[in-house]
């Protein structure tokens, strides 16, 4: 599933900003999620004639220095990727992509809802209530060991439209209506 939902992030990016063709991702190259997530995107990336920026960063100083960079690099946009490094960092991350003017996709609500600017991603209310569902099969008698994995059943849009107007973005309304929730 994280493959279509790295192409869904990258097309939602292209629908808010159309002349966009050069993007960057943000990954920890120690976070276990990194390598995958990163062929996710190239792999989207390609399928629609974009380029791809692959930037690094393991620590706050390194997160300062990869926006630095982009400004340098000609990035239209950037795409961050899922990880406790960016997760624990939402408002230093808002607050980068503000200062150096850069549209930012995240992985979920979380961050825009600490300013970014958008984020699509797995339901976190939707996580916890399958998770109490699983609890609920196991307190029944339900061996843990014969539950099925199932993935995410419900993904999420959220527009943050203050940041937009920060950044100068004029937010399509047919981008505004497939939002779950737009923070004004």
């Amino acid at each position: 599933m994280n493959q279509e939902l790295a192409a869904k992030r990258l097309g939602l990016l292209r629908e808010l900003l159309p002349a966009a063709a050069r993007f960057a991702v943000l990954v920890n190259p120690s976070d276990p999620i990194a390598e995958p997530y990163t062929k996710d995107v190239l792999a989207a990336a390609s399928a629609v004639g974009a380029v791809v920026e692959i930037v690094a960063a393991t620590s706050n100083r390194e997160i300062d220095t990869a926006f630095a960079t982009l400004g340098q690099k000609r990035i239209d946009a950037l795409l961050v990727s899922p990880g406790t490094l960016f997760g624990d960092r939402p408002i230093q991350l808002a607050l980068l992509a503000v200062r150096y003017a850069t549209p930012v996709m995240y992985t979920d609500r979380h961050y825009s809802e600490a300013g970014g600017l958008m984020s699509y991603g797995s339901s976190f209310f939707d996580q916890v209530r399958q998770a109490g569902v699983y609890v609920g099969r196991i307190l029944r008698g339900a061996r843990p060991a014969d539950l099925p994995v199932q993935q995410a059943v419900k993904v999420e849009l959220v527009i943050n439209l203050q940041t937009a107007r920060v950044l100068n973005l004029d937010v399509p309304s047919s981008l505004l209506a497939r939002a779950d929730e737009v923070i004004e």
